[in-house]
């Protein structure tokens, strides 16, 4: 994480785009303001145009002048000229939800992919909501099921885009009840981390360390020393157990750090929760 790099603008899905927009806002405030250049990155839905124009309205009005689509239907989409252009000249570089498979079979190890990757390297903010923040590590969930106890089956996991290795990622957490999809994701991973993001909530990465911006809250979980596991020898339709994990819920304003693995606490909060007990 030492390395020269841009930020990352991670949204839980269902972000504000009629009031204050806080979460946009900040991608805006990163990517450089109002003049900041913004391209939105459709490869997720099946409605480029009508969601990419969204954006562009939303973008706009917080006083972004450069905005613009890049859609791509197709791999061959990739090359195009005009596409690799704006990235190229992007400070800001957003993917639209949808669905995030769609995402890396049409994007993965494509000429655009090596385009994007480069701004980023170079400075330039990338961000994603729902599907775009799924396939921000490089190992992500595919799909699979929500409400429901941690089990092999539960989750089926794929290559990412590969931003934010090292971890696993899942959206609309809360709303969807996905901690037991997201501790079995975590259980077939060599990730330690898996961070479930709320709805209109978002981490925002920058180095070493994030911080939680938004209404709801992030739950980190830790499961670089857990105590027991019975993955081993566990047959695809029984339950996964796991003893040890740790758990952090973290709402607006909080910070994590992704080296030690732990939040970064005000001394005077700590304090007062050694009080408290």
């Amino acid at each position: 994480m030492s390395e020269t790099r841009g930020q990352l603008v991670i949204i839980g899905g269902a972000e504000d785009k009629e009031g204050d927009c806080k979460i946009l806002r900040e991608f805006v405030r990163r990517a450089g303001g109002v003049k900041a250049r913004i391209v939105i990155m459709t490869a997720a839905t099946e409605l480029p145009r009508e969601v990419g124009e969204n954006y562009i309205r939303v973008f706009e009005r917080l006083g972004v002048e450069d905005a613009r689509i890049v859609d791509t239907v197709t791999r061959e989409d990739t090359t195009s000229s005009s596409a690799l252009e704006a990235i190229e000249k992007a400070t800001g570089i957003f993917f639209t939800g949808g669905d995030q498979a769609r995402i890396t079979d049409i994007l993965k190890d494509s000429e655009l992919d090596a385009a994007i990757h480069k701004r980023y390297s170079e400075g330039s903010v990338v961000g994603g909501t729902s599907a775009g923040a799924a396939v921000m590590p490089d190992v992500m969930i595919v799909e699979g099921d929500s409400e429901t106890n941690p089990r092999v089956e539960v989750v089926e996991m794929g290559p990412g885009m590969g931003f934010l290795p090292g971890v696993v990622i899942d959206q609309h957490f809360s709303q969807r009840g996905r901690l037991g999809r997201l501790l079995s994701a975590l259980a077939q991973q060599p990730a330690v981390l898996g961070f479930g993001i709320d709805e209109n909530t978002a981490i925002v990465v920058n180095g070493n360390e994030l911080e939680v911006v938004g209404e709801g809250a992030v739950t980190v979980v830790n499961v670089a020393d857990i105590t027991h596991s019975n993955l081993q020898g566990l047959l695809k339709d029984e339950a996964l157990a796991i003893c040890g994990a740790k758990l952090h819920i973290l709402p607006d304003g909080y910070r994590f750090d992704l080296a030690s693995r732990k939040p970064i606490l005000d001394p005077a909060s700590t304090v007062a929760a050694t009080m408290i007990s």
